[in-house]
């Protein structure tokens, strides 16, 4: 199986194409392509039956990355531009209101200071985050907002009894159709982790694919709670169901479980991205969450998308960073890269 060779995969490879993460046309960030939707497949119970996660594979290719020596100067502020374009720029917390949801757009909107930019030469290049991420509720305060801007950025809207997804199944999917209402383009739904520690596939391929009808026209990115799954291969077998249900992007975690996104579950979880497009030529999204709050952290994982799955997915529209403090850590290294001293609070204080 996937998960257990290619310990070596793409080693090497990072630094070779390491220039790429840096060319203006692929920093572009106008309307992303996320037009088309992963239809899915019918659930393949003979497939599941058979995985298994060769733990200690994983395990040693999770310290292989890590290991990777991280890009320097300009191309470590190439790739760190091109982590920007991929966040999902986010606020989940119980005090959110209109007037913090309407700065995190703003902040998407410009998420690097414009003099900084164009001392790169990047300033108009039209570089945002990928979307914001909100709770229901704030859906119409963000798209609000966003029009207010004059910006395009998607509204991307968790739902389905978030986090621990443990309400009632007609609750979670009339909860996705009044984000959709609303305006959100992009659904983060929570999967139901009971059924995944009970072997119920079924059940939950039949529940993903009633949440991919919900939500309509809206991508589907559906978040597994890897923390609390059990095990790697119930990982990569909750990955697997949830994209023959139709998942547009796969996620790690809602970032409020005690273990979030770490590389032994992004392997595992990648691997099954990787299969599932061998098998069925459908191309599926990677959003780790949770934890990632530095600049190093997301040159480490780009490094792992490039190497797992190829240039092709490095972009967001098949690979995202669900965070909330990272792009100020972000924003820190390109301005001491730029002016080789590190930011006072001041310098920049929309981060």
């Amino acid at each position: 199986m996937a998960t257990q060779g290619r310990g070596e995969a793409g080693a090497g490879g990072r630094r070779k194409g390491s220039t790429e993460a840096g060319s203006g046309s692929q920093l572009c960030c106008g309307l992303l392509d996320m037009s088309a939707h992963q239809q899915g497949t019918e659930l393949d119970l003979s497939w599941i039956s058979k995985i298994q996660v060769n733990k200690p594979a994983v395990l040693r290719r999770a310290e292989q990355i890590q290991a990777r020596r991280p890009v320097k100067k300009e191309w470590q502020a190439a790739w760190l531009l091109k982590a920007v374009t991929c966040i999902d720029l986010t606020t989940l917390s119980g005090d959110d209101t209109a007037s913090n949801v309407q700065r995190l757009c703003y902040k998407a909107k410009y998420p690097i200071r414009e003099d900084l930019l164009k001392a790169l030469n990047m300033h108009d290049k039209g570089i945002t985050t990928a979307a914001v991420c909100v709770y229901p509720a704030r859906v119409c305060d963000a798209v609000k907002a966003l029009k207010a801007a004059g910006c395009d950025i998607p509204v991307a809207s968790v739902a389905t009894g978030f986090p621990a997804g443990q309400t009632h199944l007609k609750t979670r999917l009339e909860e996705i159709r009044l984000a959709v209402e609303d305006g959100a383009t992009e659904i983060d739904v929570v999967i139901n982790r009971t059924l995944v520690l009970t072997g119920q596939w079924k059940a939950l391929y039949d529940e993903i694919r009633q949440f991919r009808k919900a939500c309509g026209e809206a991508h589907l990115k559906t978040i597994l709670a890897t923390g609390e799954l059990g095990s790697l291969t119930n990982v990569y077998k909750a990955s697997m169901i949830a994209m023959m249900a139709g998942s547009d992007f796969i996620k790690t975690s809602t970032g409020k479980e005690t273990v979030n996104a770490t590389f032994p579950v992004a392997i595992v979880m990648l691997r099954a991205i990787r299969d599932f497009f061998w098998k069925t030529g459908n191309k599926v999204g990677f959003k780790p969450a949770g934890g990632i709050r530095s600049a190093k952290d997301s040159l480490v994982w780009l490094s792992l998308i490039k190497e797992e799955l190829g240039d092709e997915w490095m972009k967001p529209e098949l690979f995202r960073i669900g965070a909330s403090t990272l792009l100020a850590d972000i924003e820190r290294q390109i301005y001491h890269h730029v002016t080789g001293r590190y930011a006072a609070y001041h310098d920049l204080p929309m981060s």
